[in-house]
């Protein structure tokens, strides 16, 4: 079920000049990691009870690439909570929504992940997050 806004995703060309906004504001970077299955580095951002995830491409044929290459850089995606990923792409799958996977695969800081396509949902990219319960 979804349960909250988990983080909004914005994609950069480099997370060390983008970064220096979110500073500038008060925020702190918590940590980098790199999602090599997606091609990209994900700066995390904690802001509230959810996040900014700052996303730089590490690869030219990466999603997040070919979204900077299309649009320049800005707002990539909404993330919504969910406690129970599979189940949220098996109701969406029912209700006719077009989902990017054929499974939720794993994302950032270990996370189940599904992504629905723009033309479900208003025009927006979102992820839905199922994290690992620490």
């Amino acid at each position: 079920m979804i349960n909250a806004v988990d983080h909004i995703g914005i994609a950069v060309r480099s997370i060390s000049e983008a970064r220096r906004f979110y500073e500038a504001m008060g925020l702190d970077v918590s940590r980098i990691e790199e999602v090599p299955a997606e091609g990209v580095r994900v700066a995390i951002i904690p802001c509230g009870s959810s996040r900014i995830e700052l996303l730089e491409p590490t690869s030219p044929n990466s999603p997040v690439a070919k979204f900077l290459d299309k649009r320049g850089p800005g707002m990539h995606h909404l993330c919504f909570r969910s406690d129970d990923v599979r189940s949220d792409d098996s109701r969406l799958r029912a209700a006719g929504v077009d989902v990017l996977r054929d499974e939720p695969t794993p994302g950032a800081e270990g996370a189940q992940v599904q992504w629905v396509h723009p033309r479900s949902s208003g025009g927006v990219l979102v992820e839905l997050s199922e994290p690992i319960v620490k």
